[in-house]
């Protein structure tokens, strides 16, 4: 069963505003009026999509005079990747039996 901290992870990257805000971070710590224009949302809504990624942990944030700056805390995607790498043997041997499928459909 999945804690309660990592459903929120989940939750989070449900979104693909929240998705995309993640990876602008990936690149360089950034306020939110640098954000803003890679999304096509309001100052508002990316501002509490940062909200509820700071509050999950998916990022940090700074003060430095007026702005805040935000900061990805790839650690929590973690979490996800190793649930995830659950799977790949499942998917490595479904293809291998479509390969296999497929060479035996070629010749």
């Amino acid at each position: 069963m999945m804690e309660h901290n990592q459903l929120d992870v989940y939750r989070m990257i449900a979104d693909p505003n929240r998705r995309k805000i993640l990876e602008l971070l990936q690149e360089e710590e950034q306020a939110v009026q640098s954000l803003q224009p890679h999304l096509s949302i309001t100052m508002g809504a990316v501002s509490q999509h940062l909200q509820l990624l700071h509050r999950s942990g998916l990022v940090s944030r700074t003060k430095r005079g007026k702005q805040r700056i935000y900061r990805l805390e790839a650690s929590k995607l973690q979490e996800i990747d190793s649930w995830l790498s659950r799977f790949s043997s499942f998917w490595e041997s479904r293809l291998d039996r479509l390969g296999t499928y497929l060479d035996k459909g070629s010749k």
